[in-house]
């Protein structure tokens, strides 16, 4: 029970740690900023206490890149958009996944792989149908970084996947360092953020929490990944909907719509209907999901 126990804390925390960084947002710490200095802290004290032996390579850095926007993208659209939408547009990172996996493993998939694909996908065309305005597509930019955010999970993941060889504590100390590039990154794009915040005593304890609670957290990830099946984990970390659904609901007053709760049903049933697939024979492999070993928050 100690590894469902480790991705249900993970779950959790990721259905919760977008209250935080809201929270320092309103008090003038941007989304980017945060973000760049708890992964700068959260990578000093992953150097500090884990000591990796040091393993350069490009698919290291494709995988910081990748995974570093997913952290700071996501974080960035549920500070400023809907957090329940952002978090069912992440959510399609299964499908995202099944054709990544084709690309970059040669993963074939068998005919239910493909239903499941659709499933998602007519689930995200459902929550996102605005008849006035035509197309089903993100209505805003944060809801198209929340797209591409789970695009980026699903490639970090495909590309984990292929780096076996490299220690998973290295892994998780890239994934920190491509946080802060796509953190710093943003904030030179989104303007003098950093300049004109001046550091206090409440924020600064507030950012050096974080930073402890996403290493922790995403150490206690990587042991519940290390004993449990990827397909069972992506089954349990969809508890991290209901525990964002919840908190958003207490915290932002935020209710989602029967529209979106039928297109969020359609989502959340491919994710529990991909379990169902790592029965099927060896010659039909699925890869739709299968997490990666730093989730992002």
């Amino acid at each position: 029970m100690i590894p469902v126990a480790a991705l249900l804390t993970g779950a959790t925390v990721w259905g919760l740690i977008w209250y935080p960084y809201r929270a320092l947002d309103a008090a003038g710490v941007g989304g980017a900023l945060a973000t760049t200095l708890t992964y700068t802290g959260a990578l000093v004290l992953g150097f500090v206490l884990l000591r990796p032996k040091l393993q350069l390579s490009w698919l290291l850095g494709a995988i910081a890149l990748a995974a570093g926007w997913a952290n700071v993208g996501f974080t960035i659209a549920v500070i400023y958009g809907d957090v329940m939408r952002v978090v069912l547009l992440f959510y399609l990172a299964p499908a995202w996944t099944i054709l990544f996996a084709r690309l970059l493993l040669g993963e074939k998939l068998s005919g239910a792989g493909y239903g499941l694909m659709l499933l998602a996908l007519a689930g995200a065309v459902v929550m996102l149908w605005q008849p006035q305005i035509g197309w089903p597509v993100p209505r805003t930019g944060v809801e198209w970084i929340a797209l591409s955010t789970g695009a980026m999970f699903a490639l970090s993941n495909v590309l984990i996947r292929k780096t076996a060889m490299i220690a998973i504590e290295l892994k998780v100390l890239a994934v920190f360092f491509g946080g802060i590039v796509a953190g710093a990154a943003c904030v030179m794009v989104t303007g003098p953020a950093a300049e004109i915040w001046v550091p206090v005593p409440g924020q600064v304890f507030l950012l050096s929490l974080l930073a402890v609670v996403l290493l922790a957290v995403n150490l206690a990830v990587q042991y519940g990944l290390s004993h449990i099946s990827a397909n069972r984990a992506i089954v349990i970390y969809l508890f991290e909907l209901v525990v964002t659904a919840i908190a958003a609901w207490l915290l932002a007053d935020e209710v989602l719509t029967l529209k979106e709760w039928c297109g969020g049903i359609m989502i959340v049933a491919a994710g529990l209907l991909s379990d169902r697939l790592a029965h099927a024979p060896a010659d039909h492999i699925s890869a739709c999901s299968n997490p990666p070993a730093v989730r992002p928050g």
